[in-house]
Formats: C-alpha cells, sequence, structure tokens
C-alpha cells in the first residue's frame, strides 16, 4: 500500500510539473515576437503573454498571442506572401516567352533584309545597270513583305502585291525586249489581258505566291502568338485575390503564430484546397490555354516542314532571276503571241541600233539553288533550331494554371504527413481535396467562394486565347486572318489567302493543282514632268543593247 500511495504521489507530481511546462509555454509569446518582427513589424504590438482571443475574426480563440490589430496586419501579409509564389513562377514564364517572342521576331526580320541584300548584290553583279536603274521596283517589294509581316492583310494585301510586282516588272521587261517599239498605256493594257496565257515568267510567280502566302502567314501569326502568351500570363497573374482568399491565407499561413507555434507549416492537402479556392478562375482558364498551346505547336510543326520562311526568303534571289532569264529567253514567242493578240506596234522614232556590248552584256544564269546547301542563316542561329526550343517549352507550359495549387503548396511552404497545421491545430487534415475550376469551389470547406461571379479580366483573357487558336489554326491552313482589321478596309471581307490547303499533298511546298492565279493588273506609271520621262526614256535606251544581244542569233 505504501508503494503504491508512494508512485501515486509521485506521477501527480510529474503530471502536475508538465501541465505547468505547457501552460507556460502557451502564455508565452517570445518566439511570436522574433517571428513578428521578422516581417517588419513592430515587436511592441506582441503582448508578452497569451491573452485572450475571443476578439479575433478568423484565427481560434481562447489564449493567444495574437490581437486583433496583429491579425489585420498579418492578413496584409499573407495576401503578399499568397501572391508571390505565383508572381515568381508567372515572372519566369513571362520572361521565357518574352524572349523568344524577340528570338523570331529579329530572326524572321533579319532574314527579309538579309535576302534583300543578297538579292540587291548578285543583281548588281549579274544584270549591272540594268538592275541599278530598276532597283526601286525590288526594293519596294521588300518593303511590301516587310509591312505585310508586321501588320497582315490589314496593311498589304500580299497576293494583289504579288500581282502588281509581276504585272510592273513585265511591263519594264516587254518594253525592253521591244524596244524598237512604242507602247501606248492601252496596249500594255492588252498585253495584261494576255498574262495567264502567255506566262511570259514560267510558273515561278504562281510557286513563290503559294511558298510567300504559307510561309509569311505562319510565321507573323506563330510571333503574334509568342507575343500573347506573356500579356496573357501577365494579366492573370495581377488579378487581386479576394476577401475571402485572403481570410482563408491568413488562417492558414499565420494563425499558427497566435498559439505560439510560428515554425509549424500547413498540412500539403490543406493547402491545395486553400489555394484551389484562391485560384479558381486562373484555372478555368486552362482549357484554352492548353488548346492555344496545341495549335502553336501543331503550327511549329507547319514551320520546321511545309511552311519554312527561311527555305522560302533564301533563295528568293535566285528564284526572281529565274523569272526575269524566262522572259528573256522566250522574249521573241512571248512578243509574237502579243502582235497577234494585241496588234502590230508603231515602231519607235528614236530607237538607235547601236550600243556597247560591255555596257549591255548579260553574265549568265545564277547556280541552282540547293535546300542542302543554305546560307549563312539569320540572327547567329536558324529556324530549325528556334522551332525546337520553343516547342519544348510550350509542352512543359501546359496545364500551367491547373496545375498553380501544386507549385504553390511544395516544398518549405507545407509540411508532410500529420504533424502539420489543418486550420485549427496541429494535426491530420480530415477533408476530402476539391478538384480545380469555379464549379468545383461550391463544395470547398476552407474558402467561400462566390461561384456565380467569374472573373471579368479572366475570361476576357480566355477569350483573347480562343481568338489567337482561330488564328493559328486558319495559318495551319495556308489562310491569314487579318490580326489588326480595320474597319475601313475590306479585310474582314476578304482577308483570307492563301491555298487553304490542309492536306498530305501540302507537304510539298510546290503543289501541283495550283488555285486560280490572279489577273495581273500592270500599274502604269504616269510622269508629270518632261524630265521624268526623259528619266524613263534614257532607261530604255540604255537597255536596248541587251535587247539586241538577246535577239541577234535569232535574227541571222
Amino acid at each position: 500500500m505504501k508503494s503504491l500511495l508512494l508512485l501515486s504521489v509521485a506521477c501527480s507530481l510529474v503530471a502536475g510539473a508538465f501541465s505547468t511546462t505547457a501552460e507556460q509555454k502557451l502564455r508565452n509569446c517570445n518566439d511570436v515576437r522574433a517571428a513578428y518582427s521578422s516581417k517588419g513589424f513592430n515587436s511592441n504590438d506582441v503582448p508578452h503573454k497569451g491573452v485572450n482571443g475571443a476578439p479575433l475574426k478568423v484565427c481560434p480563440q481562447g489564449y493567444s498571442c495574437c490581437t486583433v490589430e496583429m491579425e489585420e496586419k498579418l492578413s496584409q501579409q499573407s495576401r503578399t506572401e499568397i501572391k508571390a509564389p505565383v508572381s515568381q513562377v508567372s515572372t519566369n514564364l513571362q520572361s521565357t516567352f518574352r524572349q523568344r517572342h524577340s528570338h523570331f521576331d529579329k530572326f524572321f526580320r533579319e532574314l527579309l533584309k538579309n535576302a534583300e541584300s543578297s538579292l540587291h548584290s548578285m543583281f548588281v553583279r549579274t544584270y549591272g545597270m540594268m538592275y541599278v536603274q530598276n532597283a526601286e521596283l525590288f526594293k519596294k517589294f521588300f518593303a511590301d513583305l516587310t509591312l505585310y509581316y508586321t501588320g497582315g492583310s490589314a496593311s498589304v494585301n500580299l497576293e494583289a502585291m504579288l500581282s502588281e510586282f509581276w504585272a510592273e516588272l513585265l511591263e519594264r521587261m516587254f518594253r525592253l525586249v521591244n524596244v524598237q517599239y512604242e507602247f501606248s498605256d492601252d496596249y500594255m493594257e492588252c498585253v495584261s489581258r494576255h498574262t495567264d496565257q502567255l506566262m511570259p515568267f514560267g510558273d515561278v510567280p504562281r510557286k513563290l505566291r503559294i511558298q510567300l502566302t504559307r510561309a509569311f502567314i505562319a510565321a507573323r501569326t506563330f510571333t503574334k502568338g509568342l507575343a500573347l502568351m506573356p500579356e496573357v500570363v501577365n494579366k492573370v497573374s495581377t488579378v487581386s485575390a479576394s476577401p475571402n482568399c485572403v481570410r482563408a491565407s491568413m488562417k492558414m499561413l499565420y494563425c499558427p503564430y497566435c498559439s505560439g507555434q510560428v515554425a509549424l507549416k500547413p498540412c500539403q492537402n490543406y493547402c491545395l484546397n486553400v489555394m484551389r479556392g484562391c485560384l479558381a478562375n486562373q484555372a478555368d482558364l486552362d482549357t484554352e490555354w492548353n488548346n492555344f498551346l496545341d495549335a502553336m505547336l501543331s503550327l511549329a510543326d507547319r514551320l520546321e516542314g511545309p511552311f519554312n520562311f527561311e527555305s522560302v526568303m533564301d533563295p528568293i534571289d535566285v528564284k526572281i532571276s529565274e523569272a526575269i532569264m524566262n522572259m528573256q529567253e522566250n522574249s521573241m514567242q512571248v512578243s509574237q503571241k502579243v502582235f497577234q493578240g494585241c496588234g502590230q506596234p508603231k515602231p519607235s522614232a528614236g530607237f538607235r541600233t547601236k550600243r556597247s556590248m560591255k555596257e549591255t552584256a548579260f553574265t549568265g544564269r545564277f547556280r541552282p539553288y540547293s535546300p542542302d546547301a543554305r546560307p549563312t542563316t539569320a540572327a547567329g542561329t536558324s529556324l530549325d533550331r528556334l522551332t525546337s526550343d520553343v516547342k519544348k517549352r510550350l509542352k512543359h507550359t501546359k496545364k500551367f494554371w491547373s496545375t498553380l495549387p501544386e507549385t504553390v503548396c511544395a516544398g518549405e511552404r507545407i509540411a508532410p504527413g500529420d504533424e502539420c497545421w489543418n486550420g485549427t491545430a496541429k494535426s491530420r487534415y480530415e477533408a476530402v481535396v476539391i478538384g480545380n475550376g469555379l464549379a468545383n469551389q461550391v463544395s470547398n470547406p476552407d474558402v467561400d467562394v462566390d461561384i456565380t461571379k467569374p472573373d471579368i479580366v479572366i475570361r476576357s483573357q480566355i477569350a483573347a486565347l480562343k481568338e489567337m487558336t482561330s488564328w493559328l489554326k486558319a495559318a495551319h491552313s495556308g489562310n491569314d486572318i487579318s490580326i489588326e482589321i480595320d474597319d475601313d478596309s475590306e479585310a474582314s471581307s476578304g482577308g483570307e489567302s492563301g491555298s487553304g490547303c490542309d492536306l498530305p499533298p501540302c507537304d510539298d511546298i510546290y503543289i501541283s493543282t495550283p488555285p486560280p492565279a490572279p489577273r495581273l493588273v500592270p500599274v502604269v506609271n504616269k510622269h508629270p514632268s518632261n524630265s521624268a520621262g526623259s528619266g524613263r526614256g534614257s532607261l530604255l535606251l540604255a537597255l536596248a543593247a541587251l535587247v539586241l544581244a538577246l535577239l541577234a542569233p535569232h535574227c541571222r
């Protein structure tokens, strides 16, 4: 009996000692003062010992190291801290795709400049003064291509621009190969009416039209898509947290402070429910975001294959020269057919038959272009390398918005297992983890979400992604939908161009079945002054010897 009595007294003393220690810890707020101060707040706001927590609005009541004033300040801190990880991953994503957009845009622009420079140097060597005196035609050609790349069909009707280029080139060359005759504007209009049958430049204009249309539509639309991504991310990531989200975040992050457990982290599933409630609207972006990324990836495949901008622009000087030489070689046949259809022109009174061969000698053909021997690429890279890199980034970004809660509720921000804060105490979190999206939040146990009021900013970005996806799909089929539609233009009704082909034969950039060829309408230059007229006459006379040199073998 004595031994049992002694044991009972000893146990009572030990229990009392433990009880006193626990009560002292509960009432000691020194750790809270230090943690509160580390957040930039005044440590004097924190009571030295636990106080009655009945006035608290968020955290558990009873003895507490928090006051109502502290709770309000910690609520603002929780607003900042809950947005910090979202802001970090969003900023990284914005930076990644701003860089990719810059790389692609710089690459396409440099390709255009390099192509123009290459054509200029090669044509000067090959055609000499003939080209120099007509260089403005080719300069305008590249200026219009650049304007189409930057502004789309709202700025330049690509098909009409190409038709005008070939029409103007035809007018100049037809006059040159028939310099012994005079042609009125009406006569040249007749020539244009026979262009489809004559095909003076062979099949080059048709092939080049198809290639340029596809490549430019794909390049500019893909670049626009890359530019849209950081804009969407920026607008969505800056959406303000709702008051209910801030309240739930405060309870999750800082209510452990009030109980003196400053090192206690939230349970992972608890964190997931809070973040899925706070990011419910963002998660609804995921479907259209993924559709947009799929469309970007599909168009990237086109850029690597049949719509390759680089493989079209690199040899464009050779292709245009091929068209010019085709006209030169078939000038007699073309002229005879025109004379039959439009009548015999009047001889030129000022035609001179002699000209130095050195001034107008034709140096010969360019070498055939081989796709296996590409020229030096632009911007220190190639389209294949750029596309391969961006495709990896696009794939990695799938489901970005729906996985944001998992991104936030990871690492040092949560406590694994059952030794974690469940919203009321240090224990297991028993509630079920709910799904993503606004509709699922009706059963969220930790965040009160009004599912009847979707966020306007995010809904507008969903609409922007949906619209961009339609442009990407159109570009994938070779069709152009003007991104910047001018209400005064006909872009909305006639902005689509291209092959419209989405079948396996499109893998060949020279498709075998041509679409209806556009009617070439020549642009007749009317010179208002005698000086302008004399300049054009000098051009014709200067090139006469070339014509004679070409025609001489046929006239013997």
